[in-house]
């Protein structure tokens, strides 16, 4: 590395590499700093022999070694940063391992407390220098007075993973090694709210490695841990969540520290694979520079390859890094297998690809192996990915990366005859957005789904023609995918893990599609939601607060693109949508699109529109989502506002009319596997919560009229102020009133005077209760719910009889009296 010095805003530049006290010989890295306060004065962070913190105090002309201290300019190649006070001229910053703070020009340093190491950027706040920004391994934190305190890393969606997994679970859970940090296990969705740091728990140490799940027993997860954990290289953790165990089952655990790689007797590379078997979950597989297999969960291993690698010792003649400092804590070591599979086809097809630029295939359980690498693949390019068809056992797919040498392009490569040949697979993916995974739906073959380092592209027709596949996802890294249930799970850098809820009409898209006046998707199989314990509180404007199973979460709320209310969570996972998604596409802008929901008889249970209601459809053209959250039309009223009752398990019916022209689809209702339940039970709660309906709505409807009449009374003694018969109308009237009035504080309540002596719970608000009791979980109703219900139905009808009868008896003698009295139509 070399210095150079400009003073016209870069148009020139001056060499000042040899200056007096810069460090002879070899320079390496360099992190350069100028002081805002006292800009002649350039600090130095410098990777050499007598490498340190050099500065200068006369613009570069001349420099001095401040500080060697040997931490500040640990491991170069990953830190060498120094940032300067900007009204200070004597504080400076160094980021290191440790957060380094000198008040005395660099000459001494203090390591701050932070809450988490290996620190990489800093902004300062040139107008309050009390308030920084501060990157790491561990996310951003902030601090507003100069380092004292900082925030937590946890209040934002930062985790970079490295590699993913989803297990057997009903909802399914999704693991992934995380960048400086453990490896962790995060639900798909919750059973309230937002997903927040409660409904997540660490899978062991690990870090750096592939992860695996046994899919007979989820809580055990094997995951590569270099870096995490001891035992030397290649380090492999067993992690039982029923026990909170984490045992070492490394293929070979010699701590072989700052050994060349030549000299190892395996070679693990930091993102070594490790698989179980997707026919035998007791068979695990790990890989060095050679393949490993093991019957027991790692208590033993045996070899199954050769080295599958270029093996050139040439290349690893030093420990990692370079002539002036070594790579420490993990191994980063050249000629290593960097990607194992197993057909999920076909026992005992394994593919592997190295990170020198070889692919091989064992076609017999690994007793032989054959080179298979594609043509045209770049020589030592990275081999990331070998993702065997799950539909062909011939089938298979490699993605690679060379952006190490400045080369960018994507490869990915696809052979339908085990390897003999391989085409060229990235037209439509730009020259400069190197690919790091490729997977094959596991549903619809040929349809891909590739990850690059700038999001996610989808191929349609195995490869042939790539489309990038965006939506909400900002363009982040993606280093990691897997097809779960119909949903696109990712795992991204620096963004946390991702899921594309639904890609049922990627699965379904075909060229007849586009080129329609409209098509309604078939929907995936929509599950019951989870029920509510109590509703929620209606949210405010701005920052709201909830807290599901007692952890706080936030969130805002805003307007969804069908005109429903949705939470947007600000530090917890997003929950998928609840109820049935269900796509429809206009090739064409319509005038009216309308979605009808019939039941087994064919009966309509739901309907939504672009004309009215909640939520309301889309006209224009293009892919339209729509949710529809299985519940049928709820009450809502002056004395009871119910949520519609869920629909029980069975197949309904889906209609798209658009413009009077009509497409239809089954939908499937299914209930949470989690849940013992029969159908019988579940539809006797359907059918008191049905009644609950029913009698709620009959409570409204005599409120509204109780109100209704008592407004045309009032009307009607108005008309008749100043005229004979104004006493006698005033005196009937209050009558009537009186007995409307006892009626209506029997069904609702009437505010008093005193607002600290509310009044008993009327029987529109027993009703509420009694439903958020029987629909508080999926389950036959318990009799004393039901003759709760009884008794509260009996009241009710006492009272819409005690109704009736002052409608047919006092209001009609009311009525009577107005027209007796000749009461003017106008007053």
């Amino acid at each position: 590395m070399d210095l150079y010095k400009s003073t016209d805003g870069g148009d020139t530049w001056t060499d000042i590499n040899y200056n007096p006290g810069l460090p002879p010989g070899l320079r390496g890295k360099m992190g350069v700093a100028v002081s805002p306060a006292r800009p002649e004065r350039v600090w130095a962070l410098i990777e050499a022999e007598d490498g340190g913190l050099y500065r200068s105090d006369d613009g570069g002309a001349t420099w001095e070694k401040v500080n060697g201290q040997p931490t500040l300019w640990w491991r170069p190649w990953y830190y060498i940063h120094v940032f300067a006070h900007p009204t200070d001229s004597d504080t400076c910053y160094v980021l290191s391992v440790d957060f380094w703070k000198s008040t005395d020009g660099g000459r001494t340093f203090t390591a701050l407390p932070m809450p988490h190491g290996d620190h990489h950027d800093l902004w300062i706040d040139p107008r309050d220098p009390r308030r920084m920004i501060e990157g790491n391994d561990g996310g951003a934190t902030v601090t507003l007075n100069g380092g004292e305190t900082w925030s937590s890393l946890y209040n934002q969606p930062t985790a970079s993973f490295f590699h993913l997994a989803v297990d057997t679970r009903f909802p399914y859970r999704v693991y992934g090694t995380q960048m400086d940090n453990t490896a962790v296990s995060v639900p798909s969705r919750t059973n309230e709210g937002g997903t927040s740091w409660r409904d997540c728990y660490a899978v062991g140490s690990a870090e750096s490695g592939k992860i695996s799940v046994r899919p007979d027993n989820p809580d055990v997860v094997i995951a590569g841990a270099i870096g995490s954990a001891p035992g030397g290289g290649g380090v492999l953790l067993r992690y039982d969540h029923a026990t909170g165990q984490t045992r070492i089952i490394t293929v070979w655990p010699e701590d072989q520290a700052f050994e060349p790689g030549k000299n190892l007797k395996y070679r693990f590379q930091f993102h070594f694979p490790s698989a179980l078997s997707p026919h035998d979950p007791d068979t695990l597989y790990a890989c060095a520079n050679v393949v490993f297999r093991s019957r027991d969960e790692g208590t033993s291993w045996e070899q199954i390859s050769p080295d599958l690698t270029c093996n050139d010792l040439s290349k690893m003649s030093e420990p990692a890094a370079g002539p002036i400092s070594i790579q420490v804590t993990v191994p980063f070591h050249i000629g290593s297998i960097l990607s194992f599979a197993e057909s999920p086809r076909e026992l005992g097809v394994l593919w592997a690809g190295s990170d020198d630029g070889l692919v091989h295939l064992s076609r017999d359980d690994g007793r032989t192996w054959q080179e298979v690498t594609p043509l045209g693949l770049p020589e030592r390019a990275l081999v990331t990915v070998v993702e065997p068809s799950p539909h062909d056992p011939a089938a298979a797919y490699v993605c690679a990366t060379n952006y190490k040498t400045d080369d960018t392009r994507p490869y990915l490569y696809r052979t339908r005859d085990y390897g003999v040949t391989w085409t060229l697979i990235t037209e439509g993916i730009p020259e400069d957005d190197f690919t790091r995974v490729i997977r094959e739906d596991p549903e619809r073959r040929g349809l891909l789904y590739a990850g690059t380092e700038t999001g996610v592209y989808v191929s349609f027709d195995d490869g042939e023609r790539w489309e990038r596949l965006r939506g909400n996802l900002p363009a982040v890294p993606v280093h990691d995918m897997a097809v779960k249930d119909g949903d696109l799970v990712i795992a991204t850098h620096g963004r946390g893990f991702w899921i594309l809820d639904d890609v049922t009409p990627l699965r379904e898209w075909g060229a007849g599609v586009a080129g329609r006046r409209a098509h309604l998707f078939r929907p995936r199989a929509a599950y019951r939601p989870f029920p509510r314990l109590r509703p929620g509180r209606p949210a405010g404007s701005g920052k709201n607060y909830e807290r599901p199973g007692g952890h706080v979460v936030t969130y805002v709320e805003r307007a969804g693109p069908w005109g429903e209310r949705e939470r947007v969570y600000l530090d917890a996972g997003q929950n998928p949508p609840e109820g049935a998604l269900v796509h429809y596409w206009l090739g064409a802008s319509a005038t009216v699109v309308r979605l009808t929901f019939t039941d087994g008889a064919g009966r309509v249970i739901r309907r939504l529109s672009s004309e009215e209601g909640t939520p309301r459809l889309s006209t224009g053209v293009g892919l339209h989502r729509v949710v529809w959250d299985l519940r049928l039309p709820g009450v809502a009223g002056p004395a009871v506002t119910l949520p519609g009752p869920v629909v029980v398990p069975g197949t309904y019916g889906a209609g798209l009319e658009v413009d009077g022209e009509t497409w239809r689809q089954t939908l499937d209702v299914r209930q949470d596997p989690r849940v013992r339940v029969t159908q019988e039970e579940l539809e006797a709660q359907l059918a008191l919560l049905q009644a609950i309906g029913d009698q709620a709505r009959a409570v409204n409807e005599a409120v509204e009229r109780v109100q209704r009449v008592r407004a045309q009374v009032e009307e009607w003694e108005g008309r008749a102020r100043g005229l004979a018969a104004e006493a006698e109308l005033r005196e009937v009237g209050a009558a009537v009133k009186a007995k409307l009035g006892a009626i209506e504080a029997a069904l609702v309540p009437v505010p008093g005077r005193n607002p600290q002596r509310p009044p008993p719970t009327r029987l529109g608000g027993k009703l509420a209760s009694l439903a958020s009791v029987v629909a508080s979980a999926d389950a036959r109703p318990t009799r004393q719910a039901e003759a709760v219900f009884a008794e509260v139905a009996g009241r009710i009808a006492q009272q819409l009889a005690a109704l009736r009868a002052v409608l047919e008896g006092e209001v009609a003698a009311f009525a009577r009296l107005v027209r007796e009295r000749e009461v003017p139509l106008v007053a």
